[in-house]
């Protein structure tokens, strides 16, 4: 692979990263938005951008290899596993100034995240292969549906086939009602696949299929955030680091002035301008609807057992909480978010 494909591969490669992040599978309103975000860069922004760079290139061919090695050079410090503008990578030596002074204030603190709003932590779990004491395992999560509100929900793995190669298939969903995996069902359910009457070293052990599962729910954890200003953020960065480049000591290859050079320059920051146009209209629409005003549908107190008991007539309150006739459906609404376990009952309210 020559240097020329070396860096216009590792390029696109970042551009991908700065529109799509790290490819995720499910259902939900933020994977519906990734999959529009993926479709805009692979059907708007990199047709056009191909076209863009290959016409200011037919005037000086021997500068591509350099453009594409720049522009990787900038954007893969912006670029970040959950597609997030910001300072996601800065080596030591490129030190990243904020006004540290101004004239009324001595020091003004500076942090890598103040321009964004901080959208949610999650782990981006993808489909994966795992070997584990030479059994194979295949997780599968297209159908897992994305968590809302950082909940906290545990997994549930259910065996769904045995592949030709000995891979034991698996889907994975959330758990609802307070289901749980039971590793036992799943080893008799393999045995039973595998058409045999006792177990035998086929069938994985409950330690094997419990590591598995810790293997595969060990997948990162990414932040979201959304830029305030990303057009506004990358220019600023981008002019910082241009200046840097074309300034360099001639004894590190700087740059040595002519009309040609300078044409070559213009067409370095035409192009990092309209690869940051393109990244900024998607964000600013990621903004808007960020800060659209939210109007609440419903609202409602939520007082806990222990602080009724101990109000003056807290016990009569709560016997008339617990005989009014709707309560088995505030216990069914329990059990579907998983608050309580299935076996639930009034009685334990006291307990």
């Amino acid at each position: 692979m020559t240097n020329q494909s070396y860096f216009e591969t590792k390029f696109y490669n970042a551009l991908r990263d700065i529109f799509v992040g790290a490819k995720v599978e499910g259902m939900s309103g933020f994977v519906n938005l990734m999959r529009i975000k993926s479709r805009y860069y692979e059907q708007g922004v990199f047709p056009h951008l191909k076209q863009d760079i290959e016409t200011a290139l037919s005037q000086f061919p021997e500068f591509r290899s350099e453009l594409f090695e720049r522009l990787y050079a900038f954007f893969r410090r912006y670029f970040s596993e959950s597609g997030s503008i910001y300072f996601r990578f800065t080596p030591p030596h490129e030190h990243v100034f904020e006004n540290v002074y101004t004239n009324d204030r001595d020091v003004i603190l500076f942090w890598k995240t103040h321009m964004l709003y901080y959208v949610k932590t999650d782990h981006i779990f993808q489909s994966m292969m795992v070997e584990v004491d030479n059994f194979k395992f295949l997780f599968n999560v297209s159908t897992l549906e994305h968590k809302r509100s950082n909940e906290k929900r545990n997994f549930v793995f259910i065996f769904k086939s045995h592949q030709r190669d000995g891979t034991l298939v698996f889907d994975v969903i959330y758990s609802e009602r307070g289901k749980q995996t039971n590793i036992g069902d799943v080893r008799r359910t393999i045995r039973e696949a595998l058409d045999l009457r006792k177990y035998t070293n086929a069938v994985p052990s409950e330690e094997t299929l419990a590591r598995a599962f810790q293997v595969f729910e060990r997948q990162s954890e990414v932040d979201y955030f959304i830029n305030k200003d990303a057009r506004r953020f990358l220019r600023e960065q981008f002019n910082l680091w241009l200046y840097q480049y074309i300034f360099e000591p001639e004894e590190r290859k700087g740059t040595l002035w002519s009309e040609k050079r300078i044409k070559q320059i213009q067409i370095l920051k035409d192009i990092t301008y309209k690869i940051i146009d393109f990244i900024s209209q998607f964000e600013d629409e990621l903004l808007r609807i960020w800060n659209k005003p939210k109007f609440p549908l419903g609202s409602h107190y939520v007082v806990t057992i222990s602080r009724i008991l101990s109000m003056p007539g807290g016990e009569k309150v709560l016997e008339k909480i617990l005989s009014h006739p709707n309560i088995n459906l505030q216990i069914e609404e329990w059990k579907a978010l998983g608050l309580v376990p299935e076996e639930f009952e009034i009685k334990d309210l006291m307990e």
